[in-house]
Order: C-alpha cells, then sequence, then structure tokens
C-alpha cells in the first residue's frame, strides 16, 4: 500500500512562490546505500581545475570568479571558485580567511550594478566536489523575487539583454580588479553606424530578443554541478562551465556608405561661361524653356551665345550647376540686375534677319 502523499505545503501560498494552480508533492525515492560520486571525486574530471583562465571574468592568484555561459533572467549571476581543487570544509585558515574577504568583496561589485537590491548568496555542492560560491542579484523593486525562489525565478524570467549583460560583467571584473587580480571581462563596443541603418538595426535587435527570449536560457537550477548524478550515469555538460559565448563584433569605425556628396562641377558647354573677352562681363543673364542661352550684344555690337548666368562687371561669376530657370519673370529680374550693374542699360541686339 503506497503512502498517501503530504499536502501541498504552506510556502506554495507565498507571494514569492512562482507557481500556481494545482500542484501534489513527489513521492521520496527509496535511499541509495552509497553516494554516487561527485564532479572532482574518484574518478571523475573537475570541471573547474581543467578550465582555463580565459573562461573567467576575473582571476587572482587564489580565487576566479565566472559567469553563466549566456544572459539569464537575473541581472548578474556569478560563482566564486578557488584555485585550489578543495571543498568548504577543507579550506585551510588562509583560504577561508580569503573566502570571508572575497565573499563580501563580491558581494557589493554586485550590488553596485543599477537595478540590483540584493544579492543572494548560495553554496550547495552536489554536482562539484571543487568549491563555487553563487552569487545572485535580485532586481530591483520586484519584491515577488524575495527569498529563497529567486534560483527558480531566473530560469523563469526572460534574459536581459547581451549587450547589458557584458556590460555588467566588465563592471564587475573593473571592481574586483582594484584590488588585485586580472579583469577578463570586457564591455560590449559601440556600434557607429551611419543614421540610414538605424532602422535596420532596429529591427535585428527586436528579431535577436525574440529568439533569446525563445531559447531556454541556462540557470542556477539547471547547472549540472548542482544535480547529483544517480551511479554509473554519463557525466553531462555543465551549462555553467565553459568559455563565456562570444558576442558577434559589431560594425567598427564610421559606417558613412550613402552619405557622400558629390562635387562634380557641371561640364555641359551651356552651364560654362563665354570666353570671348568683354562678351563675358557684358552679357546680361536669361535662360529659355529648350535649355540654351539665348544671344545677346555685347557694347561692340558682337552676338555672343553660351552665357549661362550674368557676370558682373566687377569680375567673373562662378557657376555653381545651378538649374536652368524658364520663368519670363525671373529672365526680367535678372536682366534688371545686369543693367543696374553697368554704367549705362544694356539694349537687345537688333534682328539679324531684318
Amino acid at each position: 500500500m503506497h503512502d498517501t502523499p503530504p499536502s501541498v505545503p504552506d510556502f506554495t501560498q507565498w507571494p514569492s512562490f512562482p507557481f500556481e494552480g494545482d500542484l501534489h508533492v513527489k513521492q521520496l525515492d527509496d535511499p541509495v546505500p552509497v553516494e554516487p560520486p561527485r564532479k572532482g571525486e574518484g574518478l571523475r574530471e573537475c570541471t573547474a581545475c581543467n578550465a582555463p583562465d580565459d573562461a573567467y571574468i576575473w582571476v587572482g592568484e587564489r580565487w576566479r570568479v565566472r559567469a553563466m555561459d549566456r544572459p539569464t533572467g537575473l541581472p548578474m549571476v556569478l560563482i566564486l571558485e578557488s584555485r585550489t581543487h578543495l571543498d568548504l570544509g577543507d579550506l585551510p585558515n588562509l583560504l577561508a580567511a580569503e573566502l570571508g574577504v572575497m565573499t563580501v568583496r563580491l558581494e557589493r561589485a554586485i550590488r553596485s550594478l543599477d537595478g540590483v537590491a540584493r544579492v543572494h548568496v548560495n553554496r550547495w555542492g552536489d554536482g562539484s566536489a571543487h568549491l563555487h560560491m553563487w552569487f545572485l542579484a535580485r532586481p530591483y523593486g520586484r519584491l515577488q523575487l524575495r527569498g529563497t525562489f529567486l534560483s527558480l525565478w531566473d530560469s523563469i524570467l526572460p534574459p536581459i539583454s547581451e549587450a547589458q549583460w557584458r556590460e555588467n560583467l566588465a563592471l564587475v571584473a573593473a571592481w574586483l580588479a582594484e584590488f588585485g587580480g586580472r579583469p577578463l571581462a570586457e564591455p560590449p563596443r559601440i556600434q557607429w553606424q551611419a543614421p540610414s541603418s538605424l532602422l535596420a538595426q532596429s529591427e535585428a535587435a527586436d528579431a535577436a530578443a525574440a529568439d533569446a527570449a525563445a531559447a531556454a536560457a541556462a540557470s542556477v537550477i539547471e547547472a549540472a554541478e548542482e544535480i547529483p548524478e544517480p551511479g554509473g550515469s554519463t557525466p553531462s555538460v555543465d551549462p555553467a562551465d565553459g568559455d563565456t559565448a562570444p558576442s558577434a563584433d559589431p560594425v567598427d569605425g564610421d559606417a558613412d556608405a550613402g552619405s557622400t556628396v558629390a562635387d562634380a562641377a557641371p561640364t555641359s558647354e551651356a552651364a560654362s561661361p563665354a570666353r570671348d573677352g568683354n562678351a563675358a562681363s557684358n552679357a546680361p543673364a536669361g535662360t529659355t524653356s529648350s535649355g540654351t542661352t539665348p544671344s545677346v550684344v555685347s557694347e561692340s555690337g558682337t552676338p555672343t551665345s553660351g552665357v549661362a548666368s550674368a557676370v558682373p562687371a566687377n569680375g567673373p561669376a562662378v557657376l555653381s550647376g545651378a538649374a536652368v530657370r524658364n520663368d519670363p519673370a525671373d529672365d526680367a529680374a535678372d536682366k534688371a540686375t545686369a543693367g543696374a550693374l553697368d554704367e549705362a542699360p544694356r539694349k537687345a541686339a537688333p534682328n539679324s534677319d531684318a
């Protein structure tokens, strides 16, 4: 006859409990006579001992700090590890004293981040024999996340943006480096882009955020080093170990494609100034709808053509490739202006056919 499962405990009614609805308590398995070895025990290799320094965000002489391989739901989740392969109860006095100093230092560094209210410090150690302490940042103002269920909420909340996550990692690493060691986490590079590409960048960011929200984020409760395995089973890959997933390099430099203004001068003969001596300086301005310049007469009575704009008497005019005007009112105004520049008004050339 099976035992009747116990009733649901009272903490399921706490505001911080992340689930609702009908819940049932599992039956306890029978105890095993001998517990299976953890990582770093017996013949099992130690993940922390085999990890290189570049898999961490900060390294010192006796301690290292690493992060998850990708952003999770909390602003920051970090793991403090000793370099020496020791568990918590095996630490000598020197490392035990330094563990207290490092715990306080790392807690202050995480709490200095924007949007962090509290930092929860946890140690389980059921999956790995190598000492590792968990530091979980609770978002400011999220009162429902207070208490012992913060590690569960980490896998429920949508992951934060990778840019913000990498910036937080770099800030914590720089804080720790003020007291020694080497910071290995770098902030994300600034993406310099032309205004024409901002819309495409926004659409790409929205698509990436949707993909990240759909993907399952690595969390504290999913860390293989915290999940005891039955004897004889194949060790699973620890999602919290290994190198931090690199981000795609943003475009460097000034992306000025499409923003260069062509300054080529007009090459049409109709837009070129006449080179007939006094004819160029005395010709009135005026154009026709066909794009050709009407003939005008210089003081010597010689008709000239090809002048695109009026040239003042005190110097040559600079042609800037202006568009040809077809408004008769503008032609009359130009003629009046050109006439005012000379001592005597110009007269129209007689008809050559008369």
